[in-house]
């Protein structure tokens, strides 16, 4: 069982930045791929990024590419993600993710059926 703890979200004005961190309980964190998913106000979760389990290969969404950026820290079970010149449509609750089998991943990073464990969301709000 892993547990995620997301942390970081808050209110931002556009063109800023934030970075959320996500805490895993667990000993066996770097053996997970890792994505980060958002799910706006009446909207699907959708991808964001992810990350493999030695940060060999990381992937950004299209509409966050160039402003995105994924990593984590295995010696601290942690992965985070750096967004930035943030924009009002980057508001949404915020969700890390965790892959427990890893074997599928590099063909299905983006989706959220590719992964078992949800944390519990942070939310990040972005005014104009």
């Amino acid at each position: 069982q892993v547990q995620l703890v997301e942390s970081g979200g808050g209110l931002v004005q556009a063109g800023g930045s934030l970075r959320l961190s996500c805490a895993a309980s667990g000993r066996t964190f770097s053996t997970y791929p890792m994505g980060w998913f958002r799910q706006a106000s009446g909207k699907e979760r959708e991808f964001v990024a992810a990350i493999s389990t030695s940060s060999s290969s990381t992937y950004c969404a299209d509409s966050v590419k160039g402003r995105c950026t994924i990593s984590r820290d295995n010696a601290k079970n942690t992965v985070y993600l750096q967004m930035n010149s943030l924009k009002p449509e980057d508001t949404a609750v915020y969700y890390c993710a965790a892959d427990s089998s890893g074997i599928y991943y590099s063909r299905n990073y983006y989706k959220t059926t590719n992964y078992n464990y949800w944390g519990q969301g942070t939310q990040v709000t972005v005014s104009s």
